[in-house]
Formats: structure tokens, C-alpha cells, sequence
């Protein structure tokens, strides 16, 4: 270790002790400056194994730096360069798996995309504002639809929230999950709706032929037993069975009744 790195990482050391004493946000941005290294190579080490820039991938690498730097015991004896670099890791491939998609990209793809989106910033400097597709393309060497095909990939990568706002109201704006058709609710209101309309249709009949109705089929008695509810004989309850199940087809077929008028 030369002369400059000692006295740096003791520097870094006393800064620590103090932070642990006494936590400050100026002591926690001074201990931030020292070990930005950290930060910057763990970022290029990802920056060559996803496509997401260098800066976003810094940028979210110091809040794991930050997290390792308020949990650091100096007390402990070990390094905190060993103790950050698990966190800052951790941070940046969270934010990757957040940002994954199912559609894999191929590579090429994504190196021209990169590459565009450094081509861009130089082009915006030199021309004094943003360049066109066309000339991307040209300066990557690249057909234009392939630089659009890179585009849209890279675009359509990443998975939308159900949570994403579709429609803009006033007072109720809706989600990509509510304009979303859900089997699952959609067949449970149907039921609900069914259930209605055969509830309206046997309060329309008559009280015998609507309680054998429901002892049978709704209770599934047999009809001795649903005979015995009634006090009359099974011949009768199969009587109001029959005259039961036409009154039910004739109601439930009512457009009216099926609006639910």
C-alpha cells in the first residue's frame, strides 16, 4: 500500500468511527465521496452485461452504498470495502430484476442501442440539438429499420404495471389493470347475474311449486323427503316439479325479466 492509499484509507477509517459515534448526513456525504471507486466499478462491470446506461446503474449503486455505510460497525474489524461491495451488488441487481423482461433481446441489438444512445449525445453536442434517426443509422453503419427495430425492442423490454394509468379522468382515472378483461371476475359477475335473474323468476311463482323447486334442486332432497316438507305426497311435489320448470323457462326467457327489469 503506498504512502497516499494509507493515509486515504485512514481518512476513511476515522470518518467511519466518527459516523458510527455520531451519524451526520455530512459525515454519510463525506464517507460517500471516499468510496465512490466502489460504486463506479462495480457499475461498469454491469454496464458490460445488461443494457441499461452506466450513469443509472451508478447512480442506484451509491443508494447501496449509502444502506452499507448506516449499517457499518468499525468495531466489527473487517474491511468496509468487503462489507459495501455485497451491497452495492445487491442494489444494482435489484434494480435489474426490476427492469428485466420476459422477451429476451438479441445482443447485437442491444450493443447498436447503446452505442446509438452515446452516438446521440455526441450528435446533439456537435449539432446543436437532436439528431434524426437517419443520422444515427449512418453513423453506426447500420440500415435505419434496423436502428428502429433496436428502438422498439428496447422500448417494448420492460413489462408495464398493472398499476399504469390508461385513461386520464378527472376524478377516477383507470389502470392497465382495471381495463384488462379478468376471466375470473368476469365469470363470477355472470354467475352473480344468473343467480339474480333465477331468484326474480321463482319469486314469481307460486309458494308450493317454488319451495319444491327449491327443496329438490337448490337442497337436492329427493321427493319422498321434500313431500314430507310440504305435507303432501311425492306424486304431487313431481307435479309441481313440471309446472315449476316451464314457469322458470317461460320467465327466464322474458327479455324484460333477462334485462333485468
Amino acid at each position: 500500500m503506498s504512502k497516499t492509499q494509507y493515509s486515504n484509507y485512514s481518512e476513511a477509517r476515522e470518518v467511519l468511527i466518527s459516523y458510527h459515534q455520531h451519524p451526520s448526513v455530512r459525515l454519510r456525504n463525506k464517507l460517500v465521496k471516499l468510496h465512490s471507486g466502489l460504486v463506479r466499478k462495480m457499475a461498469h462491470q454491469f454496464s458490460h452485461q445488461c443494457t441499461e446506461p452506466y450513469e443509472d446503474l451508478e447512480q442506484i449503486g451509491y443508494l447501496g452504498l449509502i444502506r452499507a455505510i448506516e449499517r457499518f460497525d468499525p468495531e466489527q474489524g473487517y474491511a468496509f470495502s468487503s462489507f459495501a461491495i455485497p451491497y452495492i451488488r445487491g442494489e444494482i441487481l435489484h434494480y435489474l430484476r426490476d427492469r428485466s423482461c420476459a422477451v429476451k433481446i438479441p445482443r447485437r441489438w442491444q450493443e447498436i442501442y447503446n452505442q446509438g444512445q452515446k452516438v446521440r449525445k455526441k450528435l446533439t453536442s456537435s449539432l446543436g440539438r437532436c439528431p434524426t434517426d437517419l443520422e444515427i443509422a449512418r453513423f453506426l453503419q447500420v440500415p435505419v429499420q434496423e436502428w428502429l427495430d433496436c428502438k422498439l425492442a428496447i422500448q417494448n423490454r420492460i413489462t408495464l404495471s398493472l398499476d399504469t394509468t390508461v385513461v386520464h379522468h378527472v376524478d377516477c382515472p383507470i389502470t392497465l389493470g382495471e381495463a384488462l378483461a379478468d376471466p375470473r371476475s368476469t365469470s363470477l359477475r355472470q354467475q352473480e347475474e344468473e343467480r339474480q335473474q333465477l331468484q326474480g323468476a321463482m319469486s314469481q311463482m307460486e309458494e308450493k311449486t317454488r319451495i319444491a323447486v327449491e327443496l329438490v334442486f337448490l337442497k337436492e332432497l329427493s321427493r319422498k323427503e321434500a313431500a314430507q316438507h310440504i305435507g303432501t305426497s311425492p306424486m304431487t311435489v313431481t307435479r309441481y316439479l313440471q309446472r315449476g320448470k316451464a314457469q322458470l323457462v317461460s320467465l327466464l326467457q322474458t327479455p324484460a325479466l333477462a334485462a333485468g327489469a
